[in-house]
């Protein structure tokens, strides 16, 4: 699978796209939201995961724009990754946009069994 990883946090960003490597998967790391809209606009992605808390605006509009676009190759799972629970992070906000979350440090054997089912 392609992933597109949203993430402010470069070494857990870079660290995550390491992993999946090791799991025979590619990744592109974005730091921003806008880095990820430009990227999702560019390239093809089965799957994102997203950070919550982005500096420039928060996940929660990422994947609200990434479901609103019509464009192929935009990515239909999205994962939101937070360092807070599902039910902390986000709140209203997230509800009905994401397929998963993960709670940081991410569980790399989870995030597999997340991407196989797709």
């Amino acid at each position: 699978m392609n992933v597109l990883i949203v993430d402010d946090n470069k070494a857990a960003a870079d660290l995550l796209q390491e992993l999946l490597s090791l799991h025979d998967h590619t990744a592109r790391c974005t730091y921003t939201a806008q880095q990820a809209l430009d990227a999702a606009a560019a390239e093809s992605f089965d799957a994102a995961l997203i950070d919550l808390t982005l500096p420039d605006f928060p996940g929660t509009e990422v994947a609200r724009r990434l479901r609103a676009s019509t464009a192929e190759g935009t990515p239909k799972l999205l994962v939101a990754i937070s360092g807070f629970s599902a039910q902390d992070a986000g709140g209203k906000a997230a509800e009905g946009l994401f397929d998963h979350h993960l709670q940081k440090p991410i569980d790399i054997d989870e995030l597999g069994r997340i991407l196989a089912q797709t």
